[in-house]
């Protein structure tokens, strides 16, 4: 049967057409029919597949993608957040404490003030302050910061949750204090949970309404299938009741939260899950381990100590969220029930610790096909970079943090002294040394918007501070080109959808995304200020802006 027979049920056409394929790289149009794309080639070459019925879309010299794909994310969490008391937008500690003061007076009924998404940057030290929250709610609060590492907490919350100068600090986790031990509202990693079990958890509804706000702002941004990098039970019910309702459009890529609490016996109940866990466009085939905490807390493991102050070593290495030793022996287990590892670790000790486990699990079980993936690899030891092509573990950047900020200058580089601190998101090296690379926000932690985190990859300085900030190690920054091959083919290969997505190539599904510029033609302008303006699925529109036409 010709293609004259049936006609396409979309075309696009008369734009630039970056394919992300090897063989073919570039195109003017692209034909749909059904789920799959039946023609990439020159307008001429698809104008005999448009029909009576065919929708055309003229690009009209904009830009045609595949559809981006987040490879670490936590899209029903961030949906949650921006109904409860969303901090994310202000600047500064007064516009802060200015928010959350606006929040309580019209939510008067809430038992607690529970919100998210305050910078370490805005507070001295990194650290807010109890009495700060006291003064703006006499209810009880409980406010993680944007990377979800270190939780802000009232007096009033402190002492819901017996916790005092006498409590000690819990085994994974640290309560900060002032000299004489008394806490002083800033509770890191483990300690969190001290405060946080009291908190109201949101219900299945309360999940759902997330989730379906989350995948609709993913999409507007182009992004057609993502990770979730912590998916537990309730998560997992989320998603099975969006998909058997027949609204998750996106396809997603479930990893279940491994218990850092129990042993290997859990292996067999995330086989289980696995098993029942995949219903329409959502699979369920990934493990996440969480090694380590954050550099700017101190509780991201490395391999020498951080310095104090005055540039001194310390006698801190950071922490082991689970035992080293422990470890290969897990991620053996996971890897040969068919199940994929995926890492966080931001210090180079944590890296390394991952690569050594991935190391024991390529010896007992030879080369699978589970695909590990190290997430965040903030610091890496030069040692290191060869080995993620070694051991085919790919690396997972988040790339908006490789710039310079607060964060970077004022609580990250003095603490790792001037040697360390040119280790960190080396993604050149890794591509140079054969490592494939996958791309991936963190979003609650950051915006997921790729064409910014894109920019920062390619320019090491974030979209705010064009032309105020120096760029941050610039040796190590990508093409735009590299950093689109990471945001889609990269992340498709981690979710095993790089057979199906990831690149635009006949036979393939249609996920495709629509961006209103050529962002490689000159005079384009900065990477994030294009806009998405078309996202499809399956060669359905699942965002659409007017402007499309």
């Amino acid at each position: 049967m010709t293609h004259h027979d049936r006609p396409a049920s979309l075309v696009l056409t008369g734009g630039h057409v970056h394919t992300v394929d090897r063989s073919h790289p570039t195109a003017e149009a692209v034909a749909v029919r059904g789920e799959r794309i039946i023609a990439v080639g020159t307008a001429a070459d698809v104008a005999s597949m448009i029909g009576p019925r065919t929708r055309v879309v003229s690009l009209a010299g904009r830009l045609l993608i595949p559809g981006f794909q987040d490879a670490h994310i936590h899209p029903i969490s961030g949906g949650i957040d921006r109904t409860q008391c969303d901090v994310r937008d202000a600047r500064g500690r007064d516009a802060v404490l200015a928010t959350i003061r606006a929040y309580a007076k019209s939510h008067p009924a809430e038992p607690w003030i529970v919100g998210s998404g305050w910078s370490m940057a805005d507070f001295e030290h990194g650290t807010p302050r109890r009495e700060d929250l006291d003064a703006v709610t006499d209810r009880p609060a409980y406010l993680p910061n944007r990377d979800g590492h270190s939780a802000w907490v009232n007096t009033r919350a402190l002492e819901l949750a017996g916790i005092d100068r006498d409590t000690p600090d819990p085994e994974a986790g640290r309560i900060e204090r002032d000299p004489d031990g008394t806490p002083t509202g800033a509770l890191h990693e483990g300690a969190t949970d001290l405060v946080e079990r009291l908190v109201p958890a949101p219900g299945p509804d309360e999940m759902l309404a997330g989730l379906r706000f989350g995948q609709a702002y993913l999409h507007s941004l182009g992004i057609t299938a993502w990770q979730d990098a912590i998916v537990r039970p309730t998560d997992h019910a989320t998603y099975r009741r969006a998909a058997e309702q027949g609204w998750l459009t996106a396809r997603v890529e479930a990893a279940m939260w491994w218990d850092r609490d129990r042993d290997e016996d859990q292996t067999e109940e995330l086989v289980e899950r696995s098993r029942t866990g995949s219903v329409g466009r959502l699979r369920s085939n990934s493990v996440k381990l969480m090694q380590d905490g954050v550099l700017e807390t101190f509780t991201g493991g490395m391999l020498d100590p951080y310095l104090d102050a005055s540039g001194r070593p310390t006698a801190n290495r950071g922490i082991d969220f689970i035992d080293p030793d422990a470890l290969p022996r897990f991620v053996s287990r996971i890897d040969a029930a068919g199940l994929q590892p995926h890492f966080h670790a931001i210090g180079d000790r944590a890296v390394r610790t991952c690569l050594d486990a991935v190391a024991a699990a390529r010896r007992a079980n030879g080369h699978t096909d589970t695909r590990p993936h190290i997430a965040h690899i903030q610091v890496i030891h030069p040692d290191d970079v060869p080995r993620f092509a070694e051991l085919d573990v790919t690396a997972n950047a988040q790339p908006l943090w490789a710039c310079h900020d607060g964060q970077m200058d004022d609580l990250t580089i003095p603490f790792l002294g001037p040697e360390r601190a040119t280790w960190q998101y080396p993604f050149r090296s890794l591509l140079r040394a054969g490592a494939h690379l996958a791309m991936g926000s963190d979003w609650s932690v950051s915006t997921p918007n790729p064409l910014e985190e894109i920019e920062v990859a390619v320019e090491r300085v974030h979209p705010e501070k064009r032309g105020q900030a120096e760029p941050f190690l610039p040796t190590e920054a990508l093409t735009l080109e590299q950093s689109i091959a990471a945001f889609t083919l990269g992340s498709a290969f981690v979710n095993h959808l790089d057979t199906e997505t990831g690149s635009i190539e006949v036979g393939k599904l249609a996920d495709l995304t629509v961006i209103d510029r050529d962002l490689f033609a000159a005079g384009a302008g900065p990477i994030a200020d294009g806009r998405v303006i078309a996202t499809f699925v399956g060669g359905e529109a699942v965002f659409e802006d007017p402007s499309l036409g």
